[in-house]
């Protein structure tokens, strides 16, 4: 065979084999470097399993969120079924809460909101912990203000009580109200969470920290991967 022909057959070769060679290398091996978000909150050991490279590898069930019953600005009923198939993005406030870090808060809910206003898979919430005071009457003006659109960005108020078990037991976030000298004062984490679509708690971040929103910006996009990938999956 002539050296002319050998060079063509190679290249020919190389040609058919990059491409799969490519496909390998983000598809499987690309799997293997994504790393997936964190799971936060108690987990415990499933009696299904799922299999991987051949093997049988029991499921873990991570901690979600209960469901709940409050009331947003426009005074309509929200449950988890209106956030159904959706990412969310969740901070607390309240509206009596003239300072630093609740418009700092505010102000970065806000340019989330406009950078994936656009982005059907992806909604924020604001929960206010002065459910005596953040009636809807009183959401309403305050939601005006802050741009925040009902289904797109929820401030949503409810019982007391639930409200705050909600805060402590499901989010598992500090939020504390006392008195002092006849004033209600406030305690809480200045914090966003990150919820996957299952309910479950993918992050945690400053609110007055620029580094942890940027972190926040780029974990959302992390777990809009994922949620593609699971649908991709079938999962």
């Amino acid at each position: 065979m002539k050296l002319a022909s050998i060079k063509k057959i190679l290249i020919l070769v190389s040609i058919l084999a990059v491409p799969g060679f490519l496909y390998y290398e983000l598809v499987e091996q690309g799997k293997n470097r994504y790393k997936p978000l964190p799971f936060f909150g108690p987990k415990k050991v499933a009696s299904t399993f799922h299999s991987k490279r051949g093997k049988q590898i029991p499921d873990t069930i991570y901690h979600q969120l209960p469901d709940f019953r409050f009331i947003n600005q426009q005074a309509d009923t929200v449950k988890w079924k209106n956030y159904e198939g959706k990412i969310i993005v969740l901070n607390l406030f309240y509206t009596t809460g003239n300072n630093y870090a609740v418009e700092f808060a505010n102000k970065a809910m806000s340019v989330y909101t406009n950078t994936y206003r656009k982005n059907p898979l992806i909604h924020f919430i604001g929960l206010s912990i002065d459910p005596i005071t953040d009636a809807p009457a009183k959401l309403l003006p305050y939601a005006e203000k802050l741009k925040a659109k009902a289904g797109k960005w929820d401030l949503l108020t409810g019982d007391s009580t639930e409200v705050y078990n909600w805060i402590n037991k499901g989010l598992y976030i500090d939020a504390q109200q006392h008195f002092e000298k006849g004033e209600r004062k406030f305690i809480y984490s200045n914090l966003f969470v990150l919820l996957d679509p299952q309910h479950r708690i993918r992050g945690y971040y400053d609110a007055t920290n620029q580094e942890a929103l940027s972190k926040l910006d780029d974990e959302i996009k992390v777990l809009v991967a994922e949620e593609l990938r699971n649908v991709r999956d079938g999962r």
